[in-house]
This record gives structure tokens, sequence and C-alpha cells, in this order.
């Protein structure tokens, strides 16, 4: 049997996860000391206790898993004479699949019948949670392995995500943002334009001032991008800025008509480096 896997990098929680069959892997983030495993730790993320944190001043730190952690959770599968596909965020962004591939190989030498695959959606947040949800449709349609990881490496670079950051403290503190310029954090309302590149990572690529503005600029990169943009889920993402997060729908809407819109909270570990209030959209696109 193949078993599914992904990581709460992509914001899967265990509901939507269990209704696709994916087994999730949890990306811890530290605090105070602290170092907490979302939905291992606790079992609903109360996301508005974790962003009134952030905005009282604790910025949050995140890290890799080791190899032990990565053997803890495929080992029992295997173990059972399942084989494993582990659909995961952005390669580019983390060393922890350095970790990863030390536990794949040790595994394989000790269960040389089982197969592991991986495949990176080159995103992280709503831009893999887009893939992820693509790649559980072809799962539960009874696809193999090689033709889930086919399409998603042929696919990938079709699902854009594009979204602001409200405050650039978090962000810069990371640097896990190339673009950004250290004065534009000091600049009173400016928004930066945040997009994934087809490499898998994080840039700026512009600016706007005023939440308002921020939120036209996603629509119309929807707009500019979009492909089949009907045919395809698309995704919103907030952190604890749900007002703004039905702003963007209803923008989205009034251009669109009816569209198939979902809406999540940004897991924590990503909400460590974006900061309160900010907001993304993913969508099916001619290009990144």
């Amino acid at each position: 049997m193949l078993r599914l896997f992904t990581d709460t990098d992509t914001d899967m929680t265990p509901e939507v996860a269990k209704e696709f069959g994916y087994n999730l892997i949890s990306m811890p983030y530290s605090y105070d000391g602290k170092t907490v495993f979302p939905y291992e730790d606790f079992d609903v993320f109360e996301s508005k206790p974790f962003y009134d944190m952030l905005r009282s001043g604790v910025i949050p730190t995140t890290s890799a898993i080791g190899r032990e952690r990565y053997i803890t959770y495929f080992k029992p599968f295997l173990e059972a004479g399942d084989d494993i596909l582990y659909v995961h965020f952005s390669r580019a962004m983390t060393a922890t699949f350095e970790s990863m591939d030390e536990a794949i190989k040790e595994l394989k030498e000790q269960f040389p019948d089982r197969k592991i695959y991986t495949v990176d959606t080159k995103a992280i947040t709503i831009g893999a949670l887009s893939v992820v949800y693509e790649a559980g449709d072809l799962y539960k349609a009874g696809k193999t392995a090689e033709e889930i990881v086919s399409w998603v490496e042929r696919e990938r670079d079709h699902f854009a995500i594009y979204f602001f950051a409200d405050d650039l403290k978090f962000f810069k503190r990371s640097g896990r943002v190339s673009g950004i310029a250290a004065t534009m954090g000091n600049m009173i309302g400016i928004r930066p334009i945040i997009y994934i590149s087809d490499e898998g990572k994080m840039v700026n690529i512009g600016k706007e001032r005023g939440r308002e503005n921020a939120l036209k600029h996603l629509v119309n990169r929807v707009k500019e991008l979009g492909d089949d943009v009907k045919g395809h889920r698309v995704i919103i993402a907030h952190a604890d800025a749900p007002e703004l997060a039905a702003m963007l729908e209803s923008k989205l809407k009034d251009e669109f008509g009816d569209l198939d819109i979902i809406t999540v909270v940004a897991n924590p570990t990503v909400g460590s480096h974006c900061g309160p209030d900010s907001v993304g959209v993913s969508f099916h696109a001619i290009h990144r």
C-alpha cells in the first residue's frame, strides 16, 4: 500500500489530511526556550493567541528536524510493508531535507524491497497546499506514486503564490526573503509584495502603500497570471486577519465570479516568519 505524507509547513491540518489520506510531519517553532511541534503538542492551532503573542513582541524561531525524527515518521509504515510518498514544502528554504535524505538512505538499506518517493512542491504555505491538494486528488483517484510525482514535477510551477507582509521585522530577522531593503520596514504603511519563485524561494517584487492597495495588487496578479482559475482551487491564507481575507475573497469574486475559494490560517511555523496580519493568495497560473 502507498502511504502519503506531507508536512505542516504546507498549511495542511489533521482534519484535511485525514480526508485525503495524508500523514503529517510536524515542523517546529520555538520561543521563550520552548520548542513546539504543531498538531503533536496541540490538537488545534489556536491562531489568535499565537498571533497576539507575536503582536506583543515575541518573534519565534524555526528549526530543521533531524534524521531520527524522519525515521520515526517513516519506519512504522515500511515495517508494515507499505511504500511512502512525501509531498513536501520547498527544499530551497531549509536544511531539514538534508536530514531527510540521510534518513531515507538508512531506511532503504533496512528495507530494500520498499520504495520511498519524495517530491518538492517548490513552495510553502498555500503555494504548497495547492499542489498538495491536487496530489491528494490523484491519490484518492488511485494514481500510482510515479504518476503523482510526475504530475507534481510537471505542474508545480503553475501554482503561484503572492502575499504581503504587514510588518517586516519578522522577515528581516529570519532573512528568508531576498530583495527586501533594510529600510523598507521603517516606511510607514508600506507593504512589500512577495512571491515564491520557480526556484522555491521567497522574493520581494514590489511594494504598496496601505492594505487596500496591497489587496488590489494581489487581485491584479491573479488577473495577469491566472490560467484556468475557475478549474482549480483558489486558496487564501491570512495570519489572524480574517477581515482582510474576506475582502480579498470579495474582490476576487467581483473580478472572476464564482470561484472555488478556500481560506486558511497560515500555520505557526510560517507565521513566525511573516508575522501577523499578512495575507496571500495561491492560484493556477501561466507561470509563477
